[in-house]
């Protein structure tokens, strides 16, 4: 009996732009690979959900909505003459389908609280690597893209540049599903607006303003989500009872959690290791939210009673009190805060330490440093976004805000 052929040319349904074509079946068996799957299970926002209870969404939509956006971009490029091969728009779609797939569990929120001096950008490319053991078709081409080792440069601008398809996808997408419509953009116009003149990404001089509406939006979402003051407290508080968890499983404490998890807080683990260890890989893919949090909820009844402390904060969404200033804070009122926690949880000085945590945080709406905005005028002239604007202050919005933090329990009064 001959076998069934699957139809891998699926269509899927998306909430922000409607239906999306798989483009080719390339593409599906990627998408249905384990490693990819996985993004179903992990949050686009991390712990942004209980400030915005809509922001549920996963880094699966996300990946999904990026490769969608670069397939109209690609389309676009090609009717306006630019030379891209079918090899190229394959390694291009899966290079940004998998941007993103060296995510951890609650994405930024845990960025280095497994794995160590090593970021998600570094473990999407191991995870790229594999692929190509495993067959994947355009996967060197992709990881090239992605590396920007690529000789054709603009096609590493649709991946990661100041008009990537990555940030117009997440604009986009967390202002829907948080309901800030301050981060809603003009992706289509933007999109039909692409040109590439010098082997560089640059925008038609009749899409100027949907540029600056999208730095304007990039800016707002910032400070108004991602960095929102709460969304901070809550992803520092989950980061201190990673760091408490992880402290006691190196002291060989047996901590309640799945065999993954279980190794990676065992030990530190460095790239080296995982260079090393191609099984290392192979136990993060199989981590996702479910570990952690399942986790945190047995922690919360932990004999340790800082761990437990954090844990039932958390579940119970008694999150820290933060306070927010453009200056650093005093250590005057640092040990202030600490000596009023040590003796509300009668714990030691180090243990204040998982309680009261101060830092800094930064936002810049439009960094040159990335790669500035060109616009193409109708006589094919070159103008930094800088100097074309004539609506925008693009130097005051290159400049790096930052802002200083400083979290404690809400039942300390200073």
């Amino acid at each position: 009996m001959p076998e069934k052929t699957v139809n891998k040319l699926k269509i899927f349904n998306d909430p922000v732009y409607g239906f999306i074509n798989v483009p080719n079946e390339a593409i599906f068996d990627l998408i249905e690979n384990p490693f990819f799957q996985r993004l179903r299970h992990i949050k686009q926002l991390g712990l942004t959900h209980l400030v915005y209870p809509g922001a549920l969404h996963t880094r699966f939509h996300h990946a999904m909505g990026a490769m969608y956006l670069t397939t109209q971009a690609l389309e676009i490029l090609r009717f306006k003459g630019h030379d891209i091969s079918d090899e190229e728009a394959l390694g291009l779609t899966q290079a940004i389908l998998l941007h993103d797939i060296g995510h951890g569990p609650f994405s930024h929120a845990l960025e280095n609280a497994l794995v160590h001096q090593m970021n998600h950008e570094d473990l999407s490319e191991m995870f790229m690597h594999r692929l190509t053991e495993q067959k994947h078709q355009g996967i060197d081409t992709a990881i090239s893209i992605f590396k920007n080792t690529y000789p054709k440069k603009f096609l590493h601008q649709l991946v990661a540049g100041q008009l990537d398809m990555d940030r117009l996808d997440y604009l986009n997408r967390d202002s829907f599903f948080t309901g800030v419509s301050e981060g809603v953009v003009s992706w289509d116009r933007i999109i039909k607006m692409l040109n590439v003149v010098n082997d560089r990404l640059v925008i038609d001089e009749k899409g100027i303003y949907s540029i600056e509406k999208f730095i304007i939006a990039r800016r707002l979402m910032y400070w108004q989500v991602y960095l929102h003051k709460t969304v901070i407290a809550a992803e520092t508080l989950l980061s201190s009872i990673l760091k408490r968890a992880k402290v006691l499983a190196l002291a060989g404490d047996e901590l309640f959690c799945t065999p993954p998890l279980k190794r990676l807080l065992g030990k530190k683990y460095y790239k080296t290791d995982f260079e090393k260890d191609t099984t290392l890989l192979e136990d993060f893919s199989l981590l996702d939210d479910y570990d952690v949090y399942a986790s945190i909820k047995v922690w919360a009844g932990h004999k340790d009673r800082v761990l437990s402390r954090l844990c039932l904060n958390l579940t119970n969404r008694m999150l820290f009190r933060i306070e927010m200033q453009r200056t650093p804070f005093a250590e005057e009122y640092i040990d202030t805060i600490k000596r009023h926690t040590r003796r509300l949880y009668d714990i030691s000085h180090a243990e204040a330490d998982y309680f009261v945590i101060h830092g800094s945080t930064r936002n810049n709406a439009y960094d040159p440093a990335v790669g500035s905005i060109r616009i193409l005028s109708r006589t094919g002239e070159l103008t930094d976004i800088a100097s074309a604007s004539d609506q925008l202050n693009i130097e005051v919005l290159s400049k790096t805000v930052e802002k200083h933090f400083l979290c404690y329990p809400k039942e300390v009064v200073p």
